[in-house]
């Protein structure tokens, strides 16, 4: 059976899947996804340096061939993998990554060695995250739409027909590091009062925390206080809606996309979230499109999702160039 590896290259974990192609045994997932014949996880091992980050990602991927092989008779047929930090998806680099401590690692390159030959194609994990949202999540059918997780950072997935746009140098839809409080909160980025300081679900843990007395609380403790009505948190959860719909209206006055799909750790608070949101977000707009604001789709499996769909893209890509005269 036809089928390709999808490894989704997170900061603690990775997860992995071989996918089918369309149609060849019932979807397992979001409707209109291939399907996905086997699923397992590894911890990154970050902790043991860049190396050995990279070295276990090689050797995830070989010990998914193998099963590949052995279980539908075949090797696979191409590679797609998401990474963080910032990816030069056309040389198929992983250029740099904070949170994974490497630097210009040849990762398609490296993996396509390890795998014999199979074709690999490289991609940004949010920006492939929002690749599986806007084909098979939440934005099907939207010939334009922006992604936004909220996690330990913010950042933004740009989708133009059915495609995720990377920009000339790998910076789109940096929308964590749009300034929307000048002269606040240091970023380390350099800059001050960036987005992601005021509503990344990290920012929300660190506000509430400090204004409960409890080091541990964390953004999922602080809305289940808004739910019940603490003053605190409900000031705490406010700044950082206020913040985060600044920021989304400077980029639907720049991206007019027709949904907004707002993911990662923050949007599980649900309508505690979207309601205020939504309502900030109407409050701001003037002459703007007002877009659908939904929740994501694919919560976890976003990234592998995308990781397959890169793959399965690659070997379209592939295929086409073979038959063209």
């Amino acid at each position: 059976m036809r089928h390709v590896i999808a490894l989704d290259v997170g900061g603690t974990g990775m997860k992995a899947a071989l996918v089918g192609a369309s149609g060849s045994t019932p979807a397992d997932g979001a409707p209109g996804t291939a399907p996905l014949l086997h699923r397992a996880r590894r911890p990154t091992g970050r902790e043991r340096g860049p190396d050995a980050v990279v070295e276990g990602i090689l050797g995830f991927a070989a010990e998914l061939r193998a099963y590949g092989e052995q279980r539908f008779g075949e090797p696979p047929a191409a590679v797609g993998v998401a990474v963080p930090g910032i990816v030069d998806a056309e040389r198929g680099v992983a250029t740099y990554a904070a949170n994974l401590g490497w630097r210009d690692v040849p990762l398609r390159r490296l993996l396509t060695e390890r795998l014999g030959g199979v074709p690999v194609a490289l991609g940004h994990d949010v920006r492939t995250g929002g690749l599986a949202e806007g084909r098979i999540g939440a934005g099907r059918g939207a010939d334009r739409f922006l992604f936004v997780p909220l996690g330990t950072g913010i950042a933004g997935a740009i989708g133009i027909e059915g495609r995720v746009e990377a920009g000339a140098h790998g910076f789109a839809g940096e929308i964590g590091h749009i300034v929307v409080r000048p002269g606040g909160d240091p970023c380390p980025c350099g800059q001050r009062g960036c987005l992601e300081r005021f509503a990344s679900a990290a920012a929300v843990s660190e506000a509430w925390a400090a204004a409960c007395g409890d080091p541990e609380a964390d953004a999922a403790d602080c809305a289940k206080a808004v739910a019940s009505g603490d003053p605190n948190a409900v000031r705490v959860w406010q700044r950082a809606v206020d913040a985060l719909a600044d920021g989304l209206v400077t980029a639907l006055t720049l991206l007019d996309p027709r949904v907004l799909i707002i993911g990662g750790g923050l949007a599980e608070a649900g309508e505690t979230l979207f309601t205020p949101l939504r309502e900030a977000v109407r409050r701001r707009v003037t002459f703007q499109k007002l877009p659908e604001i939904v929740p994501a789709a694919l919560g976890d499996s976003a990234g592998c999702l995308g990781a397959g769909l890169l793959a399965w893209d690659l070997l379209d890509h592939i295929d086409r160039t073979e038959v063209t005269p």
